[in-house]
């Protein structure tokens, strides 16, 4: 005689939903806080000619405060927290007298050079420029407002304002396209997890649903 096989209970492992519903989350947001999502982008740096330093005497325009970088940018953050300020300081008092000469040592991090362009740029010193391995940094003195200036058709100001929005504008499109880009590269994986989410979820209510039919 062939005997019949026993209808066996189904095991559920509930805990295992916190592992399918979880994990992933905890893995988008170790992926965010890392880093993993940021766009790179680039810089359009140009470095003046010989020439044209000697010809304004830009070393002696400013009684320059000398910056050395020459270690490894772990070793370097209190010098570029002091560059910073002191920028800062410059370009808010209208300084026509001191400046920053920074020094790019051999043994200087690279990071530590992106660093100090990135302080140019964020403190919007209104003259920066490298010669060698030095970086001279000024600002200009407090325009006179009763001076009449020649109008013409785009003024300087303007035309920084102008590019500063439209290199913003130009970040914000390439985030959204590579947000798009991203979506459209790894939908299906997406759809997968919210599939399982799905089926384990009704899986688990139908489970509930009997068996407190059962008990009854």
């Amino acid at each position: 005689m062939i005997e019949k096989r026993k209808k066996r209970k189904k095991i559920f492992y509930v805990p295992g939903m916190i592992s399918l519903v979880l994990i992933p989350l905890f893995c988008l947001f170790y992926f965010y806080h890392s880093g993993a999502f940021e766009v790179c982008g680039s810089l359009h740096y140009s470095v003046p000619a010989k020439e044209e330093f000697e010809k304004y005497k830009v070393g002696e325009l400013r009684k320059y405060k000398v910056f050395n970088f020459n270690n490894q940018k772990s070793k370097e953050e209190q010098k570029l927290i002091e560059l910073r300020f002191f920028t800062r300081d410059l370009v808010k008092r209208y300084d026509s007298v001191n400046g920053a000469k920074i020094y790019f040592g051999p043994n200087m991090d690279y990071d530590t050079f992106v660093s100090v362009l990135d302080i140019m740029t964020e403190e919007k010193m209104p003259f920066w420029a490298q010669f060698s391995n030095e970086l001279y940094a000024f600002a200009f003195a407090k325009p006179d407002p009763n001076k009449k200036r020649p109008f013409f058709c785009g003024t300087p100001e303007y035309s920084e304002k102008n590019s500063r929005l439209m290199e913003e504008e130009n970040r914000r499109k390439e985030l959204r396209i590579f947000q798009k880009e991203f979506l459209k590269q790894q939908w299906i994986v997406f759809l997968g997890y919210f599939g399982l989410v799905l089926i384990s979820i009704s899986t688990l209510v139908k489970f509930n649903k009997n068996k407190n039919y059962n008990q009854k």
